[in-house]
């Protein structure tokens, strides 16, 4: 995967809420080969550093043909970001479109001060 760059935090003290948004997200389901189409929605409150956003668009872009379930790419997207920024708090949501009349949303949070 590429890798995630990440930049100081310029008000390390504060608490603020970062989102980022990619309505274009695309990967590939593993059954049928098909694509799948959605929207990551990252929202976290930074420690330390800052994700770079070039390098997200990057690391996103991987996923157009890699097979994977809805559930593994919220969750492996989370421990990428976490790994690499170190928030203090993250949520990211996957909202997928409309396949076989179902709409699927999948969110995973993470909580540094829960451990």
């Amino acid at each position: 995967m590429a890798e995630i760059e990440t930049f100081d935090n310029p008000y390390p003290e504060r608490n603020y809420e970062i989102t980022h948004v990619n309505p274009e997200f695309t990967s590939v389901c593993p059954k049928t080969g098909l694509p799948d189409f959605g929207t990551i929605t990252v929202r976290y409150v930074p420690d330390k550093l800052c994700v770079e956003l070039k390098s997200l668009k990057y690391y996103y872009l991987e996923y157009r043909n890699k097979g994977a379930f809805f559930e593994t790419l919220v969750n492996q997207i989370l421990d990428d970001l976490v790994a690499a920024c170190r928030p203090r708090w993250m949520i990211v949501s996957g909202e997928f479109n409309t396949r076989g009349g179902i709409h699927s949303i999948v969110e995973v949070e993470y909580d540094a001060s829960e451990g």
